[in-house]
């Protein structure tokens, strides 16, 4: 049995430290070649001296100093470039893309080009350039297998169609905190209030993401992608207990589905260990104790996020890469006290209707609409900062 090196983009974030947590699981099957992060440094060098790591990435050159310091056998590089790079060395077998937001595209990107197997959690590279990252896949002989428990899912029921067309893909999603709220209080929920999901511990940006059912319209687009599957085929089911993480309905009705519980783990190993299924620990289903399975449409009214990603696949050309961008920033307002709850799809909205529209954008105009979009979005926010 052959180890698997992996590099981890955002090991310090949910996804990555689960991975991590894997890891430590299967001392035997994987080893650590490099960690990336952001801002938290503590937790890096953390990270590092646990699992022995050769190279880390800190992005915030504030930051360097202090891991530079505290890591004086490990190799301690700087900046975005540096993890793209390493993502393509010769070592790394598998490339965890656990980086939240438009910042992953390029390490992700460079990994696809060295034709490397991503296991994919990054939603928004595939949102923000899903034609251009995916004929990159292809040009390059890349492997993706998702890490998103909806898109592992799809994958694991397809796994089972011996190429059978695809009917319909039903992608559930838990409702978020506020699936049974009316609107006027979804109005005036509250940062607190809206980062606690039923379900799923998350970071806070893909928490609020939740919330809003925008995690659910990127997701959408990101099966499109990964799937070879026109949006319309494409079913937003709300099925608040979180057990059947999704669905694929074939010609003659007969509906594939993948149970477990919420538990990251479990899409995270498959990716990294395809096509292998590794004992986890943890929590099973017991069948015996479940209560029941619902499920609802979606309310595009409550959450109209939703509404604004399939309007985005509709559109088409940058858009959706303008709605990426303007829901990064929107989020990041709202969770600093700038905005209301519902200024997050309001601001999205005009930032569609207000960038430059570009019908085949190539990588360099997805970099532009990228800056352009977040730059509208903060140019529309209230100058007001409210008490959350």
């Amino acid at each position: 049995m052959k180890q698997k090196t992996i590099a981890i983009l955002g090991s310090t974030g949910s996804i990555g430290t689960q991975t991590l947590d894997v890891v430590s699981q299967f001392p035997e099957r994987f080893s650590v070649f490099m960690l990336s992060a952001n801002n938290s440094a503590d937790l890096l060098i953390e990270q590092a001296l646990r699992f022995h790591v050769p190279h880390v990435v800190i992005c915030n050159p504030q930051k360097y100093a202090q891991v530079k310091e505290a890591l004086p056998g490990v190799q301690v590089h700087l900046g975005i470039e540096a993890a793209c790079g390493l993502v393509q060395a010769p070592e790394v077998d598998v490339v965890v893309a656990a980086m939240v937001g438009f910042s992953g595209l390029k390490p992700t990107l460079a990994a696809i080009r060295a034709a490397k197997t991503l296991a994919l959690a990054n939603k928004e590279t595939l949102v923000a350039a899903g034609p251009l990252v995916m004929g990159e896949v292809e040009r390059c002989g890349a492997r993706i297998y998702p890490v998103d428990s909806e898109h592992s899912a799809i994958f694991q029921c397809l796994e089972g169609a011996k190429g059978n067309p695809v009917h319909l893909i039903h992608l559930t999603a838990s409702g978020g905190p506020f699936r049974t709220w009316p609107r006027e209080q979804i109005a005036c929920a509250t940062k607190a209030e809206a980062l606690k999901h039923p379900n799923w511990d998350m970071g806070a940006k893909i928490t609020i993401d939740s919330a809003t059912m925008m995690n659910k319209g990127f997701e959408v687009i990101e099966a499109k992608w990964l799937f070879n599957v026109p949006a319309e085929k494409i079913h937003v089911v709300v099925h608040p207990e979180s057990i059947i993480h999704s669905m694929v309905e074939f010609a003659d009705g007969a509906v594939i589905a993948q149970l477990g519980c919420p538990d990251m783990r479990l899409p995270i190993s498959l990716a990294m260990a395809y096509p292998e299924r590794l004992p986890l620990s943890g929590k099973r289903l017991d069948f015996k104790t479940l209560q029941g399975l619902s499920f609802f449409e979606p309310d595009r009214v409550k959450f109209p996020c939703l509404q604004l990603a399939f309007d985005a696949i509709g559109r088409g050309g940058n858009i959706p890469c303008a709605m990426n961008a303007a829901n990064e920033a929107a989020v990041a307002a709202f969770l600093a006290g700038r905005i209301a709850f519902y200024d997050i799809p309001r601001t999205i909205a005009r930032v569609m209707d207000g960038v430059n529209f570009v019908g085949n954008p190539s990588l360099d105009d997805i970099f532009a609409t990228h800056n352009q979009a977040f730059h509208l979005a903060e140019q529309s926010f209230p100058e007001v900062w409210r008490s959350f």
